[in-house]
């Protein structure tokens, strides 16, 4: 089963280094070999995006930080959400999501992340409160482990089999809740959240087989005798999707 790994950073080796294990780990448990492709975000365009993801039976859009290749994930996630293919974003590619949302189903056509532009008139992604005083960066953004409350009948949910879990954190922007009401009414869900904060820390797209975005990070947590259960269930849609697009070629 072949899935690509959407980011900025694929050139350097063990960048991804923790996401790469749990998905091969997935594969394993699945019975199958995963050809993990390594795409470089700032390669993706809308001339060539089909030729990149067309191949891929699930596709990750990778965390990370700053602006560079910010386009090119956009693009791929575009492309996903139009074609229906299994897509898990994580912590940055969780945000792009919802930044590519708000483009393209919102209609906010300027919409952004205030880490990109912090001028835009629709700051969908924003510095959490409690980081707008920060001035020494270092390791003052959200760290370590919380708690989150998933909403009963998601996908999230079902495949956590629980509706309460702890995921790890690193990031210090977050999903605008002023936002929420209108990506519920474009049909969006809000399928997690800070039982505290009230904080989004997953959406997902209900009429899709398979479209998570998470702001935490699930690989911090996935073993070798543990798998995460976001990955294992990615790898079995990958596999589904795979099925039927090779039912449709015979």
């Amino acid at each position: 089963v072949k899935i690509g790994l959407v980011g900025k950073y694929v050139s350097l080796q063990d960048a991804y280094k923790s996401i790469d294990e749990a998905i091969q780990q997935s594969g394993v448990y699945n019975g199958r070999l995963v050809d993990l492709v390594r795409i470089s975000s700032e390669r993706i365009t809308d001339e060539n995006v089909a030729e990149l993801l067309a191949p891929c039976d699930a596709v990750v859009i990778a965390p990370g930080f700053g602006s560079r290749g910010i386009p090119g994930k956009l693009t791929a996630i575009r492309y996903c959400r139009e074609h229906d293919l299994p897509t898990l974003g994580i912590c940055l590619g969780m945000q792009c999501i919802c930044i590519e949302i708000a483009r393209d189903m919102l209609g906010l056509e300027q919409a952004n992340s205030t880490e990109f532009d912090s001028q835009t008139p629709d700051p969908v992604i924003d510095l959490m409160e409690e980081q707008k005083e920060v001035t020494m960066l270092g390791g003052t953004m959200r760290l370590g482990g919380y708690d989150c409350e998933l909403t009963k009948g998601s996908k999230v949910a079902q495949i956590y089999g629980t509706e309460t879990i702890r995921e790890r954190h690193r990031h210090r922007y977050e999903f605008n809740s002023k936002y929420e009401q209108a990506f519920e009414e474009a049909g969006v869900l809000i399928a997690g959240r800070n039982p505290e904060t009230g904080l989004v820390e997953v959406v997902e797209l209900p009429d899709k087989q398979w479209f998570i975005g998470v702001q935490y990070h699930p690989e911090y947590s996935s073993t070798l005798q543990h798998t995460h259960p976001l990955f294992m269930s990615l790898v079995e849609a990958a596999l589904r999707h795979k099925a039927a697009r090779e039912g449709e070629t015979k």
